[in-house]
């Protein structure tokens, strides 16, 4: 679930997520907030109290984009994330950009060390998947598994892949 700045910053935003998961039933553990390198950029101290917090219900957090933003080594190692989203702009050109292959290979073995999961957005072809597999990348989204579709019509799909339900 994307979370907007405002939300995060928003004193009651931690009270209204623990009603809403309390309401609707939804087991924290399956919820994950995805935060954007931007939002990083104010009161960083009171955005990792809030994602601890949230953390110690079960909630995981991803940081979308990565790479794309002004993000600080020093706050990334100190964020409770679960995981780190590498931007489309660098799997686009994944198989004819050297530049663009250092940096995906980099930021899959910066966050392996950090003990992160790493998913790969924008992956259209079997090239780019088989590249980012290659260098330790096992998630992926993007148009090489599906079109996004209304919930009815994804709900309507008897779902089949060549791949794993872990790769999409």
């Amino acid at each position: 679930m994307n979370v907007s700045a405002f939300q995060l910053h928003q004193a009651d935003f931690v009270a209204q997520l623990k009603t809403m998961i309390q309401q609707y039933g939804i087991n924290p553990t399956r919820l994950k907030l995805e935060l954007t390198e931007s939002m990083l950029l104010e009161d960083i101290e009171g955005i990792i109290a809030t994602m601890i917090t949230l953390k110690e219900l079960g909630i995981q957090f991803s940081l979308d984009d990565f790479g794309t933003g002004y993000s600080s080594l020093q706050h990334l190692k100190r964020l409770p994330l679960y995981q780190l989203k590498i931007d489309q702009s660098f799997v686009h050109d994944i198989a004819s950009n050297s530049g663009d292959q250092v940096i995906v290979r980099t930021i899959i073995a910066m966050a392996t060390s950090l003990g992160l999961k790493v998913i790969a957005e924008g992956v259209e072809t079997e090239e780019q998947r088989h590249l980012l597999f290659i260098n330790g990348c096992t998630l992926y989204q993007g148009y090489l598994f599906g079109e996004p579709l209304p919930i009815e019509q994804f709900n309507a799909l008897h779902f089949c892949s060549k791949y794993s339900a872990s790769h999409i």
